[in-house]
């Protein structure tokens, strides 16, 4: 008998609805060629829920959402909505209630993707972020006083656990082993000024590296990390960092692989329910008119299903991908890719029927 999944699917606002649509296209098409089942649960949580009834993620469904194997994200973000509501409510409430405490951004150019580096090309840049996902600042730690006032305080406070900041570590040790490529690990922080927290993080980081003699590890403050990014990206294998660093420098990261257009990521959970999404917003000015570039939804398929443990699978997609990229698209740009949103996802759905 097949192996069967269950997944969750979050279509969410704008265009998440249409590169969801084409992300799923392609891993049924992986997943039937490897013999395996997925079955999907949609929810319809986002912006336009929200303005019929009020609510953003109900426990009765984050509750449901506890009992999948994965949940596929499309974007969340709605016009009519303020910013921080839904981001808040429904990202922010699903990492920290299923406890997704690694945040996962490979940093990959493909060939054929142009980057701003100079004389910079795949083989330079191919590298992976690890970031901490539940503490840090986004732990939402703080207050304010006497605030509309010319004396108002604004207190943003830094939660970092020894549980916290080892598991997240601990995961990046694992995954650079697993990963087998530079086997190196660069810590990056700033121990110069952040003395509390990142004397925690350092000192961790260099107790578990006695645990991986065959890991070398490093350490680069957060501006110098950004620095290095631009100039030799190629220095980095895997890079872990706290939750700030890190939302900064995979922003970076997703600039030098080419775009939004491409980048992807994963909200890790190892032992319970992880949840993976396109990097890009909901882009709500291109929504119904199949012109979105849908290759970061189906990239972040293609992590789905190696968290899954389907690591053939995840790697037709990738390579079908891949192709696509190198032989058919014009551009990675809304509009300007040369065929439309659902075309590019027929294609690598027949590439990866193909391969």
């Amino acid at each position: 008998m097949a192996k069967e999944y269950d997944v969750a699917v979050i279509p969410g606002d704008g265009t998440g609805p249409e590169v969801v649509a084409e992300g799923l296209k392609v891993i049924n098409a992986a997943a039937k060629a490897s013999g395996f089942n997925i079955r999907y649960t949609h929810y319809d949580l986002g912006g336009e829920r929200y303005k019929k009834t009020g609510e953003i993620l109900p426990d009765s469904v984050l509750n449901e959402l506890r009992q999948f194997k994965a949940i596929f994200l499309g974007a969340i973000g709605h016009p009519d909505v303020k910013p921080g509501v839904l981001e808040k409510g429904i990202l922010l409430r699903t990492r920290f209630e299923l406890d997704q405490y690694i945040n996962l951004r490979p940093v990959k150019l493909y060939e054929g993707v142009e980057t701003p580096l100079k004389d910079k090309g795949p083989r330079d840049i191919d590298f992976v972020v690890v970031r901490e996902n539940t503490e840090g600042l986004y732990a939402g730690a703080g207050g304010s006083l006497k605030k509309g006032t010319k004396d108002e305080v604004a207190v943003q406070e830094s939660i970092n656990t020894r549980k916290g900041v080892e598991r997240c570590l601990r995961y990046a040790f694992e995954y650079t082993k697993r990963r087998n490529k530079g086997n190196k690990l660069t810590l990056c922080g700033k121990t110069n000024v952040l003395t509390y927290a990142f004397d925690l993080w350092e000192r961790t980081f260099y107790e578990l590296a006695s645990e991986y003699s065959g890991i070398e590890t490093d350490y680069a403050h957060v501006d110098a990390t950004c620095m290095w990014m631009v100039k030799n990206p190629e220095w980095f294998d895997v890079i872990v960092t706290d939750n700030m660093f890190g939302d900064i420098i995979t922003d970076l990261g997703a600039m030098i692989q080419g775009g939004m257009g491409v980048a992807c990521g994963g909200n890790i959970n190892p032992e319970g329910v992880s949840m993976f999404e396109p990097i890009g917003g909901s882009a709500p000015k291109y929504t119904g008119k199949n012109v979105i570039n849908p290759l970061a939804a189906i990239l972040a398929g293609a992590m789905l299903l190696d968290c899954l443990g389907e690591e053939k699978a995840a790697k037709m997609i990738e390579k079908a991908a891949q192709k696509a990229i190198k032989q058919d698209l014009k551009s990675l740009n809304a509009g300007h890719m040369g065929m439309g949103t659902n075309e590019v996802g027929d294609l690598i759905a027949r590439y990866v029927t193909e391969s």
